[in-house]
């Protein structure tokens, strides 16, 4: 599967385009992480509990998109974009989404 942030894949030429794919997380940390990050937030600094949180949270919705557009035939993504949102404190939500196309490459 080839993903890209481009509306357009250079070598490549769309012969299809399938539509709108998505993947969707939504993950939160143990109370015990959120009390530990909560002191780190006292001293400053990369907080590594949250920065472990939102990479989970962006690999596990990119797997998600990625298989979406499997599920519909695709063989790339264009545009794909990240969007996140906090939907209760240290509850984050994470969507992956981009435009499902079939490629193939240009001679």
């Amino acid at each position: 599967m080839i993903v890209v942030t481009t509306n357009e894949l250079q070598g490549y030429r769309v012969v299809r385009t399938i539509g709108m794919v998505r993947g969707l997380s939504v993950r939160s940390r143990s109370v015990v992480g959120n009390i530990g990050a909560s002191i780190l937030i006292l001293f400053g600094g990369n907080i590594r509990l949250y920065t472990r949180l939102a990479e989970q949270a962006r690999q596990e919705a990119f797997d998600l998109l990625v298989e979406n557009a499997e599920q519909k035939g695709a063989n790339a993504i264009l545009a794909m974009r990240y969007d996140a949102n906090e939907m209760a404190a240290a509850v984050t939500e994470v969507l992956a989404y981009g435009t499902a196309v079939i490629v193939e490459e240009t001679r």
